[in-house]
């Protein structure tokens, strides 16, 4: 049984931890979109820049639609991993190619697959475990590659629970 709780993967001390900062509050919350239930927990910091979400995407049980987390993972990612290996040389898939590549970085050993998304905070690992989904941003002044590991070790840790 997958858990339903974003905040039950990871402790607020784990965060605090790998944050090098004491987390003050957890804030969980959830919805429903129709299809999926997504599980979102705030790890509120003492030094607010710090503070970490996690969230959670599991298929909704009240829900009869078809689509599962693999479904919308397919959907978000397989475009990227389609252009990786149908290369045609065309100027303009090579330039689409090198802006996804900037913005998304495929994360090896971690989950069934993985990838980091690049925006102007840093960015956000995105791990596919099963038929879940999780989401892990975190702020913070670290430079991006500090923050992608940083987000490794936090996913590690919610996998085990997963």
């Amino acid at each position: 049984m997958v858990p339903n709780d974003a905040c039950s993967l990871v402790s607020k001390e784990e965060v605090g931890s790998v944050q090098e900062a004491p987390m003050n509050d957890t804030k969980s919350s959830e919805h429903s979109d129709g299809v999926f239930r997504v599980s979102q927990c705030f790890y509120t910091a003492a030094e607010f820049s710090k503070s970490v979400s996690l969230a959670l995407i599991q298929k909704d049980p009240n829900q009869r639609d078809k689509r599962s987390p693999k479904d919308f993972w397919k959907e978000k990612f397989g475009p990227y991993n389609a252009n990786e290996k149908e290369r045609d040389g065309k100027a303009e898939t090579k330039s689409i190619e090198k802006e996804r590549a900037t913005a998304l970085k495929k994360i090896g050993d971690l989950g069934d697959d993985a990838y980091w998304v690049s925006n102007r905070f840093g960015g956000v690992l995105y791990v596919l475990k099963g038929d879940a989904v999780i989401s892990i941003g975190l702020g913070g002044m670290d430079d991006e590659d500090t923050k992608l590991k940083k987000s490794k070790v936090l996913a590690q840790k919610a996998l085990e629970r997963l």
